[in-house]
């Protein structure tokens, strides 16, 4: 009976539907899809359109909003793991709109520190993280950015960025693009520190360790 619910509730997903579509979508027989329709109803999973075909309803987001975040909830180890084993502070970077907010972040706990605290908002015109979040976004580039099409382009064929001194003079950062199960590119992981550390080329030395973080944190959305 529940495969039956989620096929009614999938169906209901793609596009609102009378009992014939519901019928013809599912396979039900018309009586079990009219019956588990309107028990979706009653329970506000489904609700009708004013054509009074069935679409998806308010309880669905209510439910979705409780639930833990999978990417938050995966990110500490990762993150940490990935701070001992590069020995620099490591972030965790979703996109919201012209910025890129620093959701999760492990601090080095000893020397010069770099490191982005937890909901620091930084903008999308600079730094290996903004061009990993804006290599795999339909998005226009922010006026003002210090990278364009072509870095874009590059980021996307080697699967890693990085930056020196282009956010913040002194600091370099390597970054690559976290995928939930369905492959969209979801967050950015990054690791950051002095230039001194990380040198002007960070990337040979950092993107194999960054982006195994990426595919790690990945494998567990």
């Amino acid at each position: 009976m529940l495969d039956k619910s989620v096929a009614v509730l999938d169906a209901a997903a793609h596009a609102p539907v009378g009992l014939g579509e519901l019928v013809e979508a599912t396979g039900l027989p018309r009586a079990t899809a009219h019956r588990l329709a309107v028990a979706l109803e009653a329970h506000r999973l489904l609700v009708r359109d004013p054509a009074g075909r069935w679409v998806p309803g308010p309880r669905l987001g209510e439910l979705a909003r409780s639930a833990p975040d999978p990417l938050l909830a995966a990110a500490g180890p990762v993150l940490a793991r990935l701070r001992d084993r590069s020995g620099e502070s490591a972030q965790l970077y979703r996109r919201d709109g012209d910025e890129r907010v620093c959701v999760a972040a492990a601090e080095r706990a000893t020397g010069l520190r770099t490191g982005v605290a937890p909901g620091a908002r930084l903008p999308m015109t600079a730094g290996s993280g903004a061009q990993v979040l804006a290599a795999w976004s339909e998005d226009e580039l922010p006026p003002g950015a210090r990278f364009g099409p072509r870095t874009l382009t590059e980021v996307r064929r080697r699967g890693w960025a990085y930056s020196v001194a282009q956010r913040e003079a002194g600091v370099a950062s390597v970054s690559a693009p976290v995928r939930d199960h369905g492959g969209e590119v979801v967050a950015a992981i990054s690791v950051s520190g002095p230039v001194e550390r990380l040198s002007r080329r960070p990337g040979p030395r950092f993107a194999p360790l960054v982006t195994a973080a990426a595919a790690a944190l990945g494998s567990r959305l």
